[in-house]
């Protein structure tokens, strides 16, 4: 499961910006400058990873724009494109009683109120209204992500959710 990683994804390298060595990113988090928040970032890309400083940051139009320690020039960005942002789980802030990062909840385990399984939490949908849970196993569900009506509990340790749905729809 993700939570048993000591790393979370916080977005990914979509390119390179100027010839100077800085990257585009996409963001993962909400608001999307808050990854620029943190100073130290993990880049993963087919297996292997290296951790850079993040030196400066800032929006760019309707993105994202950093510069990263070790990253001079363009070929350089363009060489980190699609990379993973990670960064320590130490590092992020802890969750208020009751939220959670969806990184918490990607791989967990969802079930009905009467017990039975519907699959693991395979993404999460942003939708402005509510976030839906993609939750695939025999078939794939789309659960609003809504408290207390639908989703009725959550249990980290156990990587659990419970939810009032209909195993049928």
């Amino acid at each position: 499961m993700a939570f048993a990683d000591s790393t979370v994804v916080l977005g990914r390298v979509s390119g390179a910006h100027g010839v100077r060595g800085w990257v585009k990113v996409f963001s993962y988090t909400r608001p999307m400058g808050n990854i620029l928040n943190y100073p130290r970032w993990m880049l993963r890309k087919n297996g292997s990873s290296a951790t850079h400083e993040m030196t400066e940051g800032r929006e760019q139009g309707r993105g994202l724009v950093a510069k990263l320690s070790g990253i001079e020039d363009r070929d350089a960005a363009l060489a980190l494109m699609d990379s993973e942002i990670c960064v320590d789980r130490a590092e992020m802030p802890r969750c208020a009683e009751g939220e959670y990062y969806w990184a918490d909840l990607l791989g967990m385990d969802v079930v009905t109120k009467d017990g039975v399984s519907l699959g693991q939490i395979a993404s999460m949908i942003e939708t402005g209204a509510n976030d839906v849970l993609v939750v695939v196993g025999d078939r794939k569900h789309l659960i609003p992500f809504v408290r207390p009506d639908v989703v009725r509990g959550i249990d980290l340790e156990q990587g659990r959710m419970e939810v009032d749905w209909d195993p049928e729809f």
